[in-house]
């Protein structure tokens, strides 16, 4: 068996500090994606429980990710392209997140890739001293590098759903 060499590395482009953290953000997504392809439109729409679907999470990932990019760290309304592939409420009057159903894994995936695309394209251009600023909201304050933590964390998790949910299904 050939020797692996776990490490951070820095993605290309940015600060090396900012990098290493986007590499993370990347590396949670690329685990995700390659585990998901190829499943079937029924194990991406099935509800296990009453839980949400992997469809529903994969939606939820790229709204969260979307969302905290255009509130908290540019501080701006949505992009109108970025909200139109939003088409679904996100959450329900109940404020669950929202069923999710009929759309393909590609069309997930593409979401999912242009909400990435779009997101480190505006890291390029974050400095140090941006990366640590406050951004200051009515709730909280909040920095660029604390949002992408949050993002690892938030995406790492649900992946853990994700994964769980899809082991159930591909045993029944």
């Amino acid at each position: 068996m050939e020797k692996k060499t776990l490490m951070i590395e820095s993605l290309p482009g940015y600060e090396p500090e900012i990098g290493r953290s986007l590499w993370c953000l990347e590396d949670v997504r690329q685990t995700l994606l390659s585990k998901l392809a190829g499943i079937s439109q029924r194990v991406l729409d099935a509800r296990s429980d009453e839980r949400q679907s992997i469809g529903s999470l994969l939606y939820h990932i790229a709204y969260i990710e979307a969302d905290w990019l255009y509130e908290e760290v540019l501080m701006t309304g949505w992009d109108p392209e970025m909200r139109s592939m939003f088409t679904v409420s996100h959450r329900t009057e109940n404020n669950e997140l929202m069923h999710v159903e009929g759309q393909s894994l590609d069309e997930h995936f593409e979401r999912l890739r242009k909400v990435r695309e779009v997101f480190l394209s505006h890291f390029r251009s974050i400095n140090m001293e941006d990366w640590r600023k406050s951004r200051i909201l009515e709730n909280y304050d909040v920095t660029p590098e604390w949002v992408v933590y949050h993002l690892i964390e938030h995406e790492a998790h649900h992946r853990g759903q994700i994964f769980q949910l899809l082991s159930k299904l591909q045993s029944l």
